[in-house]
């Protein structure tokens, strides 16, 4: 089971993240882009995700993702930390949803968090 502790670690450890409080939860932005929430109590996590990808995904597996009522309109999707299969799950979700933040620049001095070839996750 993944924990709010392993998903700040995680997250803080991406190149130009930093965590800062809104709306009374932590957030984490990469060149002041938000990619990745801990809302509540800290037992989800809320990331961007393409709607369609977002709609694929909260149907494929109900039990590990959902679509908050105030999330609907944006690009986010919520993911239950003790849903995920692993740590190599939980850092896919997180460097996806960090990719699609960044700026091209840091995205292109790290190649190693480059998508995979078929795809983001």
């Amino acid at each position: 089971m993944s924990t709010s502790d392993e998903v700040r670690t995680l997250a803080l450890s991406l190149p130009g993240t930093t965590e800062k409080e809104a709306w009374s939860m932590p957030t984490f932005r990469v060149a002041g882009k938000m990619f990745l929430t801990l809302p509540e109590d800290e037992t989800s996590m809320a990331v961007r995700c393409p709607k369609l990808e977002r709609d694929e995904l909260v149907l494929a597996e109900p039990e590990k993702f959902w679509v908050a009522d105030h999330e609907a309109a944006f690009a986010w999707v919520r993911v239950r930390l003790a849903a995920l299969d692993d740590a190599d799950e939980l850092r896919a979700i997180v460097v996806d949803s960090w990719r699609q933040a960044a700026p091209p620049r840091l995205l292109g001095a790290h190649p190693e968090l480059a998508a995979p070839a078929d795809g983001p996750v």
